[in-house]
């Protein structure tokens, strides 16, 4: 099962959306609501068509490069994940680092169903690369189409992670940069308190760094000790970062797709094919029946 909330939210939630304007243009008593369902349908059907048509083409079209000799730019890049050097990301689910993970989390309600509460995603870069260099992978703005997924349920809750973790196979399509170093945020105080919140949630670690008296639990003093640890960690990254001669980044291009998967992109761009197949399906239907609701008089 693929992940599918903002990484292909599009095709996601368009054929719901459609549905329902199929199921309200048959049962509207109103000529005028059938009417603005139709060419609603009329619009989206185009417009997912054409959306998906040129996805799949700009997956198949885009060569690959390599990442020392890329050009700037828009480019096809495909390598193996590794974390960046520092704190590592840290799943929320069980503790294990990952490159980039979304939780999403469900509660039965008393009726027995599932509704969902809560998607959470990681904003944390992670690096990929392909053996003739390594350039930063920013996923914000991203459609992951990621496989790998876990679910974990106790009693009345369910949580689903859907991960990249390091060594996966990544294709990324996106924007290419060369800066002079990854600028880091400058907010030092709240990486400290993100960087504190991660050792908190994995409590064993946690007592067995900075628990010096052995009673089993953290005190003022030794969180101080956790604190001090916390922000020197913090610093030496960004020193580390900032001293760096050279980097390359990818990101969201401002108005072409942005993807990183670890699937295989020939799988990927056949999957935009299918969408495009059916968007046009739905286009010719809308037309057809509009057609024939026009000839009998209906509107």
């Amino acid at each position: 099962m693929l992940v599918r909330l903002r990484r292909d939210g599009f095709n996601a939630a368009l054929p719901l959306a459609q549905l329902g304007l199929i199921a309200f243009a048959l049962h509207t008593d109103t000529g005028w609501g059938s009417v603005v369902a139709l060419a609603l349908l009329l619009a989206t059907g185009l417009f997912g068509w054409l959306r998906s048509v040129q996805h799949a083409r700009l997956i198949l079209d885009t060569p690959t490069s390599r990442i020392a000799s890329a050009a700037q730019g828009y480019v096809e890049l495909r390598g193996r994940g590794q974390p960046l050097h520092g704190t590592p990301l840290l799943s929320p689910l069980n503790g294990l680092p990952v490159l980039w993970y979304r939780l999403a989390t469900w509660r039965k309600a008393s009726d027995g169903k599932w509704r969902h509460q809560s998607t959470i995603d990681s904003d944390a870069s992670f690096l990929l690369d392909d053996g003739s260099g390594v350039c930063a992978v920013d996923p914000e703005g991203a459609e992951m189409l990621v496989r790998r997924r876990d679910v974990h349920e106790r009693g009345e809750l369910r949580q689903i992670q859907w991960s990249l973790i390091r060594h996966d196979p990544i294709y990324v399509l996106g924007d290419f940069t060369t800066i002079g170093s990854i600028a880091p945020e400058l907010d030092t105080t709240g990486q400290v308190r993100e960087l504190l919140a991660q050792w908190k949630a994995n409590q064993p670690d946690l007592l067995k760094r900075f628990d010096l008296n052995g009673d089993g639990s953290i005190d003022l003093k030794e969180w101080e000790l956790a604190r001090a640890q916390a922000r020197r960690e913090v610093l030496r990254q960004r020193h580390a970062v900032l001293s760096a001669p050279e980097a390359h980044v990818v990101r969201k291009p401002a108005d072409r797709l942005y993807l990183v998967s670890d699937l295989d992109p020939q799988r990927i761009a056949r999957r935009y094919q299918w969408w495009a197949a059916f968007h046009l399906a739905i286009f010719l239907a809308t037309a057809a029946a509009t057609a024939w609701f026009h000839q009998i008089g209906v509107f």
